[in-house]
C-alpha cells in the first residue's frame, strides 16, 4: 500500500529563550526534521532572513531556514506571511516529491496579524497531491474567516477529484474548526488526542493535518527533553493511505 508522511512543525523561528538565555536551535532543528523521515514537511514560522539575528548569533545560517532545513534531495519552497523591521517570516514545505506548481495566498484578517496560505502541488506515485501549509490567526473569529478563505481558494485552484493535505498551526485549541473544515470536505485524527502545545507541557491540540480523497491512517507526537528544547511547539507526524 502506497502511503505518504506528513510532519507538521511549528520552529518558532529557530530560536529559543529571552534576552540574556535566548539560544539558536536552528542546527537541532536539522536534525529533527531528518528523524521525521517525511514525505512531506509542513513548517510554520520560518525565517526568511533576519538581519537581527544575524548579528546576535555567530552562526546563524547565511541561507534562508526552509533551504537550511530540507535534507538531501528535498525540494524546499517558502513563502513569507509578515514582513518585519529587520526580515521575514512564514511557511515553508520540504518535499521528498516532485514539486509541480507552488503558490501563496494571503488570509489576514486584520493589520496586527500578517497569515497566509502556502499551497504546493506535488507528483507523490505518480499522482498529483495538494499540500495547503497555514497559520491561523490568534483570535477565533479570525480563524473561522481564514477558514472561509481557505474553502475559496479550494474551490478555485485545487481540482475535486484530486488528493489535498491542509496542515500546520490552526491556534484552535477549543477544536471549533472540526465543523467548518468538515464542511469543506475535510477530515483528521478525531479518536486520538494529540497536543502539542506548549511543548514543555503540551496540553492544547493547536497543530492538525487535515485531508480530502486520502485516508487518516495514524499520527504520533514526539516527546523528550531534547524535543522540549527546540521550539515551543511539538511536532506532529501523520502516516496517510489513498483512499
Amino acid at each position: 500500500m502506497n502511503t505518504l508522511r506528513v510532519a507538521t512543525y511549528n520552529i518558532h523561528k529557530g530560536v529559543q529563550g529571552l534576552g540574556p538565555a535566548r539560544r539558536l536551535e536552528i542546527h537541532n532543528l536539522v536534525h529533527a526534521v531528518e528523524q521525521f523521515d517525511a514525505d512531506l514537511v509542513c513548517l510554520q514560522e520560518v525565517r526568511g532572513a533576519n538581519r537581527k539575528m544575524q548579528r546576535v548569533f555567530r552562526h546563524w545560517p547565511a541561507e534562508g531556514q526552509a533551504n537550511f532545513l530540507a535534507p538531501e534531495g528535498y525540494q524546499a519552497v517558502y513563502r513569507t506571511n509578515a514582513v518585519t523591521r529587520h526580515g521575514d517570516h512564514g511557511n515553508a514545505l520540504l518535499s521528498r516529491w516532485p514539486v509541480l506548481a507552488e503558490q501563496h495566498h494571503d488570509v489576514s484578517d486584520h493589520r496586527f496579524e500578517q497569515r497566509g496560505l502556502l499551497h504546493v502541488t506535488v507528483e507523490a506515485h505518480g499522482q498529483p497531491v495538494h499540500v495547503v501549509v497555514v497559520h491561523l490567526g490568534l483570535i477565533h473569529a479570525s480563524r473561522e474567516r481564514q477558514v472561509q478563505a481557505l474553502g475559496r481558494f479550494v474551490e478555485a485552484h485545487v481540482p475535486r477529484g484530486e488528493p489535498l493535505i491542509v496542515a500546520g498551526d490552526f491556534n484552535d485549541w477549543e477544536a471549533r474548526l472540526h465543523r467548518p473544515m468538515a464542511g469543506l470536505g475535510l477530515r483528521t485524527f478525531d479518536d486520538i488526542r494529540l497536543p502539542t502545545f506548549p511543548a514543555r507541557l503540551p496540553l492544547l491540540n493547536l497543530d492538525r493535518v487535515y485531508v480530502r480523497g486520502l485516508r487518516p491512517l495514524h499520527a504520533q507526537v514526539p516527546h523528550g527533553r531534547a524535543w522540549r528544547r527546540m521550539s515551543d511547539h511539538l511536532p506532529l507526524i501523520a502516516e496517510l493511505a489513498w483512499e
